[in-house]
């Protein structure tokens, strides 16, 4: 077991890990994109419940993936280009979700200043758990039906500002534009449900996996206030995109690249980096839910 970080990696191995690329950055959003596209295609072309259903949920976890592009462009970690991370994490990042790229970036800055403190802004949303199985199913059921989704979109549009907005609004336009064009102006309902029913879903699985279920959230040990959750190709397609179950990792180097951070967790595995800290990680998403769960 070893406990220094410069044990397990060279400083050439993280320069490496470090190096954002532009062409990585477009091809992680870009799959984003085809995704969305193959969400609606699926619904438009074989309409059925079946198939409008599973277009939500796609849509859902695509939404989360605009929330990491955000959250990545806000590290300058997502591209090479200053300006793209800058560019796409306020009109394609934030836009899709309605969050303000600037305001977003100062309040996440002081999570990671205060990770494993009382003053973690973040730490309301994961101060519970554990908590009992009634109350986690209450959380999500909550979610899934409109509860928590309807009550943030009252909250957002209660005094908005027009400049904050305006993503937003450019974002929704183009989608409309271009559903338009496929005739197929109605699926737009089908962002909304998402937005509504499954993103606040998703986005509780993420706060419980990164923060939620770690070994103690107030010590300033990364391996012990964070937590990472290995996800399969369904989980990743529905709530673990653009790696942000990595999220221990992230905590370790904020700068290494998304799609860097897979070889991160390997590397610091097979190097001893987290003997010790078993808890630290979850081998799937049923597993960290079932962390998550204490004795009634």
């Amino acid at each position: 077991m070893t406990s220094n970080l410069s044990d397990c990696l060279s400083r050439e191995e993280l320069r490496t890990l470090s190096r954002a690329t532009d062409w990585q950055g477009a091809l992680m959003l870009g799959g984003d994109f085809a995704l969305v596209i193959a969400a609606y295609a699926l619904a438009i072309v074989w309409t059925n419940p079946v198939t409008v259903l599973i277009a939500i949920a796609l849509l859902g976890g695509r939404q989360l993936a605009f929330a990491i592009v955000m959250h990545d462009c806000a590290h300058r970690s997502l591209f090479h280009s200053r300006a793209l991370n800058e560019f796409v994490g306020k009109w394609i990042g934030g836009a899709a979700i309605d969050a303000p790229f600037l305001a977003y970036r100062a309040y996440h800055f002081d999570h990671h200043k205060y990770a494993g403190t009382e003053k973690d802004p973040d730490k309301g949303l994961v101060k519970d758990y554990p908590v009992t199985r009634a109350s986690l199913r209450r959380k999500f059921i909550r979610d899934l039906t409109g509860q928590t989704g309807l009550r943030e979109l009252v909250a957002s549009w209660k005094a908005p500002v027009l400049a904050e907005k305006l993503p937003f609004l450019a974002f929704q336009l183009v989608m409309i534009i271009a559903l338009y064009a496929a005739g197929a102006l109605w699926a737009i309902g089908l962002w909304w449900a998402a937005r509504i029913a499954i993103f606040p879903a998703v986005m509780r699985l993420r706060h419980i996996g990164e923060h939620g279920v770690a070994i103690n959230r107030l010590d300033t040990e990364p391996r012990n206030n964070t937590h990472t959750t290995h996800a399969n190709w369904i989980e990743r397609a529905l709530v673990a995109p653009n790696y942000v179950n990595f999220h221990l990792e992230h905590h370790l180097f904020a700068a290494i690249p998304p799609y860097n951070l897979p070889k991160l967790n390997r590397l610091l595995s097979e190097r001893g980096y987290f003997e010790g800290y078993e808890g630290s990680s979850a081998p799937s998403y049923g597993a960290m839910l079932a962390k998550a769960v204490r004795a009634e």
